[in-house]
């Protein structure tokens, strides 16, 4: 089976607007531009992978179910837009955690590549032709580690700007719609 390029995206922030430590569906609504660009990429047929840190499991606040309903409500909301959900991949760990078994470091939690790592090879993904969206510069380390292309969402919610060579993004852009622009651009350029 050839592997298929995916466009891998952040959820708070970039698909959804920002609310931590939301799990309730009925408050899920999209970040500005995220249906259009939803829309756009599911338009053009795009392999459609969610990756996120979910640390209120570590940390207590939610268990690990809650996040089902959230893959549920997730998934219409794609489908809402004219886009599939091929994959909605979330770490629960966090180094300062409290529930046992989540609580420390993991190979998942971004800016570490795992989850984009382990989508790759459950959904036969090709790493290096395929692309990260997100708001943080640790969305951008995780899919620059993974060997993706990386847009960071300028939506002023990176907050640190700690500098590194895995943390410069290929491009910028203001929403996800743009920055679906830039991934198409590119795909159709390299066609």
């Amino acid at each position: 089976m050839a592997l298929r390029p995916a466009v891998f995206l952040d959820k708070d922030g970039t698909v959804l607007a920002d609310e931590p430590y939301n799990v309730d569906p009925g408050r899920m609504a999209y970040a500005p531009q995220a249906f259009a660009g939803l829309a756009r990429l599911g338009a053009a047929g795009a392999v459609l992978v969610v990756v996120s840190n979910q640390p209120g499991v570590a940390k207590g606040l939610f268990p690990a179910s809650a996040l089902e309903p959230v893959h549920t409500r997730l998934a219409a909301m794609f489908r809402a837009a004219g886009a599939h959900l091929d994959g909605f991949y979330w770490c629960p760990h966090h180094p300062d955690g409290v529930v046992e078994g989540y609580a420390g470091a993991c190979d998942c939690r971004k800016p570490r590549p795992g989850l984009l790592l382990r989508a790759a090879r459950e959904l036969g993904l090709d790493l290096r032709a395929s692309w990260l969206i997100g708001d943080i510069l640790d969305d951008v380390e995780a899919g620059n580690l993974a060997g993706c292309r990386s847009i960071l969402l300028d939506v002023g919610h990176e907050t640190e700007w700690r500098a590194g060579p895995q943390r410069v993004p290929f491009g910028r852009a203001p929403d996800l719609d743009a920055a679906a622009r830039i991934v198409l651009a590119a795909a159709a350029g390299e066609a």
